[in-house]
C-alpha cells in the first residue's frame, strides 16, 4: 500500500449527503417511549445465530484478499447495517436495538471471526453510540439524537480522533497540537491526527483538540462528513500499511481551518477537569469489546488449527497428527487458555450489565490476561503447524499479526500494570 496524501470523501457520506438538508434535527423521542420490546425483537431477530453465522462466513471468504490489499471492508459495513447492527447500540427509543453488553459482545465475536478490521470499526462507531447516551454526557441532546439516527437510517460510522504525531496516546497525558480557534459563529479546527480507524467510511469525526483561548480548553468537536465536500481543508493521508488488521484503515487526517459550527464543541472544558479518568462503564464496555475482539481472532486459529491437525497425515506417521499425544497436549492448553478468556469476559460483561461495572484496574488486568492469552493461543498453533502456519497460503500467519495489535491497543500493558501495582501499594 503506497503512502500518499489525497482529499477524499467517503461511500460513507456519499449514502449519507442527502442528510445535511436537515440543519436542525428535531430530537427523537424520549426514553420513555414504548419502544424497547420491539427494539428488542428487532435485535434478536437481526442478531440470531443463523444470521450472524451467515455475515461471520461471509466476510471469512473475503478476509485475506482485504487483508493482502489493504482495501477497506465497505462492503462488509454495508451488510452490518443492512442486518440492523451497526445501530445495535444505539438506544431503543432512538430507533436502534438497545443491545446490552452481552448482546453486543455475542454480535462483535461473529464479526471478528470472519473479518477483524471490521470488528474494529464497528466497535468505534458503538463505545460512540454508547457514550454519548450515559448520563454523564454533556452532548446536546439534539446531536446526540443526529448521530443516532444517521446510524439507524444510513449506518452512519463514527470514531474519535485523538492520537497525534507528537502527543501520542492522550491517554498518557499533555494537550493536544490540534488547535480549534474562535470564529463569529463556531470555530476553526486545524491539526493532525493518527490511526483513524475506518476513515474511508466515517461520518461522524469526534475530534481532540484544544481552544486557542488564553486559558486552553480541551475536548471534543464534532466534524461532519456529509454532504459531499462539505469539509474543506480536511484530507487524509494513507499511510496505513501495518502488520496487522491491515483493512482497518487507520490513515491520517490533517484538518486546516475546518469550520466546526458552534454547537459541535460536544464537550471542551478546563484540563484539569479531564484527570479524573475514564467512566468505568464506559471503559468497561470499551475494555470488553476490544478483548472479544482479539479472543474471536485467536478462535479463529484454533479452529483452522483443529481441521488441519485432523487431515494432516504425514506419510512417517501413517495417521492424522491429532493422534499425537504431544499434540492432544498442546492443544489442551490452547483449550485452557480460551476457558480463561470466556471466563473473564463473562465476569466483566455481567458486572457491566447488573450496573455494577469493574474498577479500572480490573478491567484493565481482564484486558491483559484475555489479548496476553490470545497471542499465546496463535503462538502454540504456530508451534504445532511449523512451515504450514507460516505460509500466506494458510490463515494462521494473518491470525498472529492481527492478535500481534492487542498490545498497542489502549490501554498498553505497561499502563494496565502499573495501574494494578499502584493500588495494591495503596490497599491497607
Amino acid at each position: 500500500m503506497s503512502t500518499m496524501t489525497i482529499a477524499t470523501e467517503s461511500s460513507a457520506a456519499r449514502r449519507g449527503a442527502e442528510l445535511a438538508s436537515s440543519s436542525s434535527p428535531t430530537p427523537i423521542s424520549s426514553p420513555t417511549s414504548p419502544s424497547t420490546a420491539g427494539a428488542s425483537r428487532r435485535l434478536a431477530a437481526s442478531a440470531s445465530p443463523e444470521i450472524l453465522a451467515t455475515l461471520q462466513a461471509r466476510f471469512a471468504a473475503t478476509a485475506t484478499e482485504h487483508d493482502r490489499t489493504g482495501r477497506f471492508p465497505s462492503e462488509n459495513l454495508e451488510a452490518l447495517h443492512e442486518a440492523g447492527l451497526v445501530s445495535a447500540v444505539v438506544p431503543a427509543f432512538a430507533g436502534g436495538g438497545g443491545a446490552s453488553l452481552a448482546d453486543a459482545r455475542r454480535i462483535l465475536a461473529a464479526v471478528a471471526k470472519g473479518e477483524p478490521s471490521t470488528a474494529l470499526v464497528l466497535t468505534m462507531t458503538w463505545l460512540i453510540h454508547r457514550q454519548i447516551g450515559q448520563p454523564g454526557s454533556r452532548w446536546s441532546p439534539a446531536l446526540r439524537d443526529e448521530v443516532w439516527r444517521t446510524a439507524v437510517t444510513r449506518g452512519a460510522l463514527a470514531n474519535s480522533l485523538r492520537v497525534e504525531p507528537e502527543l501520542g496516546s492522550p491517554a498518557r497525558g499533555g494537550l493536544p497540537a490540534t488547535v480549534a480557534t474562535r470564529t463569529a459563529d463556531g470555530w476553526l479546527l486545524s491539526g493532525h491526527k493518527l490511526y483513524t480507524t475506518g476513515i474511508p467510511d466515517l461520518s461522524w469525526l469526534n475530534v481532540w483538540a484544544r481552544t486557542d483561548e488564553p486559558e486552553p480548553r480541551v475536548g471534543a468537536f464534532l466534524v461532519a462528513r456529509f454532504p459531499r465536500g462539505a469539509n474543506p481543508g480536511m484530507r487524509i493521508i494513507e499511510s496505513w500499511d501495518h502488520l496487522g488488521l491491515r483493512a482497518s484503515n487507520s490513515h491520517e487526517v490533517v484538518f486546516d481551518n475546518v469550520f466546526i459550527p458552534e454547537q459541535n464543541a460536544v464537550d471542551i472544558r478546563p484540563p484539569a477537569e479531564w484527570n479524573t479518568g475514564p467512566d468505568v462503564d464506559n471503559y468497561a464496555w470499551m475494555i470488553a469489546l476490544l478483548s472479544t475482539l482479539y479472543d474471536s481472532v485467536a478462535r479463529a486459529a484454533r479452529d483452522w488449527l483443529l481441521v488441519f491437525l485432523k487431515t494432516r497425515s504425514p506419510g512417517s506417521l501413517g495417521a492424522p497428527l491429532s493422534s499425537l499425544p504431544r499434540v492432544q497436549q498442546v492443544v489442551g492448553e490452547i483449550e485452557a487458555l480460551l476457558w480463561a478468556n470466556e471466563a473473564a469476559i463473562d465476569s466483566l460483561v455481567r458486572r457491566a450489565d447488573a450496573g455494577s461495572p469493574p474498577s479500572l484496574v480490573e478491567s484493565g488486568l481482564a484486558k491483559f490476561n484475555v489479548t496476553g492469552n490470545a497471542i499465546k493461543v496463535v503462538e502454540l498453533a504456530l508451534q504445532l503447524t511449523g512451515n504450514h502456519g507460516l505460509s500466506r497460503a494458510n490463515p494462521l500467519e494473518r491470525h498472529l499479526r492481527d492478535v500481534l495489535c492487542s498490545r498497542i491497543h489502549t490501554p498498553q500493558n505497561d499502563s494496565i500494570l502499573t495501574a494494578a501495582g499502584q493500588a495494591a501499594f495503596a490497599r491497607p
